[in-house]
């Protein structure tokens, strides 16, 4: 070896590397967008049973599969396939809603709703998986539902009927869209979103950009079947079913309303969670107390430490017991959780279980607790590097057990690509939080760097809204890291942005000063305020290399659309980003705006924004389209959170091309993407 060249030692350890990259069990973005997540698990009566809902893509349908489980606590049995869960309900912003399951007082029968065959009813599977069966069969969709305390009715609301929905929409069709402050402009205006799986029209729904089909404002009608005969009857407004413990508490002489309720069937009691203080947080302190029914104005407080004034995100009764199940978050360690059980008869508080990151209800972005029996919990686990899995818990013990793992050979793959907490400090003395996933294969000195910033809670398959795959970039040569926002609200914008700016810019330094990462070599990419802080650090500072974001950032046209909703949205603009019109506050808007900044702007975009969003960017986009410095993709029938599986592959495929390019200089031989790259090396030579 002594005598080759330096050139040809150079040439031999390259060659190495590229082998040994090649050669590395790279996590594949097809798996990310592949894995299995689970609805809330539920626990029948006796104890014994647990019934949740999986739900998994398909690419090549771009679709979902959902199913339905049965599976004993004891996790010694495997799960029992009972039912198809159908296609899954969605909130505005396109993230899978839970929708638990309600069981048989008997235990024999689990109740659910489901879109199955073009409508949303209310099904029923036997726990023994011998049959299902759909009950409502009503001309409208199922909004919610109940069972009786013995079980043998079934109440239900709907709204207006599938047919005068589409009979809404055809009229729209046949004589124009009167545009008022609900329609949501710039793209097709007559069946243009999915809604369930369906094609509809849509409108705004409250201040911001929600969205709700037609006649969505029709209020609730209730009906009841008998199930033993199968009669219906209309139910009227006084008989109609409560919605939740909320709607039951006394509130009155409560400053705020609380942050959750839950009452125990068996005493009446109500575990009450309330804000701890007034500080603005974006994951309040919180205080646990109990009262002894819904009338009563105090209550007992948990005292011990572990309930005072921490960050508390869900609560749970024991069955048959004084004791109070809660669920706290600690940010200073990456969002890690743990499960505490109260005792209001004694006040003692004991640990149960403790995780390094979920362990809650399935949510992925507003985490529940979990199932509950008298001994065991069964819970929904995920970590930064390992995706969610079925446990149970046991109560008194704190031993766990693995009782249902659909992701066992992703798991077996993240083994190999390990996630590591990262805290620092920055100059201000901020301390900060992110999930670090260093570049595993031998290399021979920094490498290139990815960052996104918003939350990272969970199984982190891409950051928040799942577009950039972590664990590809690091397979593949590049670090990523996802960083946590503090849970402190910082109410003014550019205060809010230079914070996330200092907490990239604080990272950066410390892994280049370890030898970690080239910091000439960083990419960044965010979605809603991700996207924010994304684009603000690539136009004040020269940190970047280049920039993929996923949403539209405030602009005139931004203000301009929504303005149409007037004095509230108005209001809003001045309390989120302290800005008026462009001509009452230009200045702001200077400092504000990409829209007044494009010259500042240091480093190329890629855009790949859904259609219902993509119209509020292109005051800016275009000018900068204009001077090949963004290519701008537009998913079709897609929300703020991108949620069709074809969509999601190719987002993800995309970022990985684009941040290889720009940080490895390293282009993908397919020649199906031969004018992509054409694209992008115009946009290198402009620069």
């Amino acid at each position: 070896m002594k005598n080759l060249s330096k050139s040809a030692i150079a040439t031999v350890a390259l060659l190495w590397l590229l082998t040994s990259l090649c050669h590395a069990q790279v996590v594949s973005p097809r798996a990310l967008v592949e894995v299995v997540d689970f609805g809330e698990p539920v626990v029948s009566p006796d104890g014994r049973n647990v019934a949740f809902r999986v739900e998994q893509a398909s690419i090549e349908r771009n679709s979902y599969d959902t199913v339905w489980y049965v599976q004993p606590m004891d996790g010694k049995s495997p799960p029992r396939r009972v039912a198809d869960g159908g296609v899954p309900l969605r909130d505005s912003a396109g993230n899978s809603l839970p929708g638990p399951a309600t069981w048989s007082p008997d235990g024999a029968w689990i109740y659910y709703r489901a879109r199955l065959e073009g409508r949303v009813d209310v099904w029923r599977a036997a726990a023994d998986g011998s049959r299902s069966e759909p009950l409502t069969g009503d001309p409208a969709d199922v909004r919610s539902f109940s069972l009786n305390a013995d079980g043998t009715v079934l109440n239900y609301s709907v709204g207006a009927t599938r047919g005068d929905v589409v009979a809404a929409e055809q009229a729209e069709y046949e004589h124009g869209v009167r545009i008022d402050e609900s329609v949501p402009l710039g793209q097709g205006l007559v069946r243009s979103g999915l809604v369930d799986g369906r094609p509809a029209t849509q409108r705004f729904s409250g201040l911001w950009f929600q969205r709700v089909p037609l006649l969505a404002d029709a209020p609730d009608r209730w009906k009841a079947i008998d199930l033993a005969t199968r009669q219906r009857r209309d139910v009227s407004s006084a008989e109609a079913p409560r919605s939740s413990a909320m709607d039951a508490l006394d509130l009155a002489g409560r400053r705020v309303k609380p942050l959750k309720i839950v009452s125990d069937p068996g005493s009446g009691r109500i575990a009450l969670l309330e804000r701890a203080d007034d500080r603005p947080s974006l994951l309040p302190a919180a205080k646990l107390s109990v009262l002894a029914n819904a009338h009563a104005r105090r209550g007992i407080e948990c005292k011990a430490d572990a309930c005072d004034g921490k960050a508390i995100l869900s609560v749970a009764w024991r069955p048959r017991s004084d004791e109070v199940l809660f669920t706290v978050d600690e940010p200073e360690q990456g969002h890690a959780q743990s499960i505490f059980r109260w005792n209001v008869a004694d006040g003692s508080v004991r640990k149960v279980a403790s995780s390094r990151g979920h362990i809650a209800n399935g949510a992925r972005y507003a985490p529940g607790f979990c199932g509950v029996s008298s001994s065991a919990l069964a819970c929904v686990s995920a970590e930064a590097d390992r995706p969610p899995r079925l446990e149970r818990i046991d109560l008194e013990t704190g031993e766990r057990r693995v009782m249902f793992d659909p992701n066992a050979d992703l798991a077996q793959t993240m083994v190999r690509a390990p996630a590591r907490l990262l805290r620092w400090t920055d100059p201000s003395g901020r301390q900060w939080t992110g999930w670090y996933y260093p570049v595993q294969s031998p290399h021979t000195g920094p490498v290139p760097l990815f960052v996104t910033y918003y939350t990272c809670q969970g199984f982190l398959r891409g950051g928040l809204g799942d577009e950039w795959p972590l664990a590809s970039f690091a397979g593949l040569g590049i670090a990523a890291l996802c960083i946590n926002q503090p849970a402190a609200y910082e109410a003014d914008a550019v205060k809010r942005y230079d914070q996330g700016m200092a907490a990239v810019s604080s990272v950066i330094d410390l892994l280049a000063s370890r030898g970690e990462i080239d910091r000439g070599k960083v990419g960044m990419g965010g979605l809603s305020f991700g996207s924010e802080v994304a684009l603000w650090t690539a136009t004040k500072s020269r940190l970047l290399a280049a920039v993929s974001i996923s949403s539209p950032v405030i602009s005139p046209l931004y203000d301009l659309l929504g303005s149409l909703k007037g004095d509230a949205f108005a209001a809003e603009l001045k309390a989120t980003w302290q800005l008026g019109s462009v001509e009452d506050t230009p200045a702001r808007w200077r400092i504000i705006s990409p829209t007044f900044n494009l010259d500042a702007i240091s480093a190329p975009i890629l855009f790949q924004v859904p259609e219902q969003e993509y119209i509020h960017a292109l005051d800016y986009a275009i000018p900068l389209m204009r001077g090949h410095r963004l290519d701008l993709y537009v998913f079709p029938n897609e929300p703020h959170v991108k949620f069709q599986p074809m969509h999601k592959l190719a987002v993800y495929e995309r970022n990985v091309d684009w941040f290889r390019f720009w940080l490895q200089g390293v282009e993908d031989k397919d020649h199906a993407k031969a004018g992509q790259y054409s694209n992008w090396r115009r946009m290198r030579a402009g620069r």
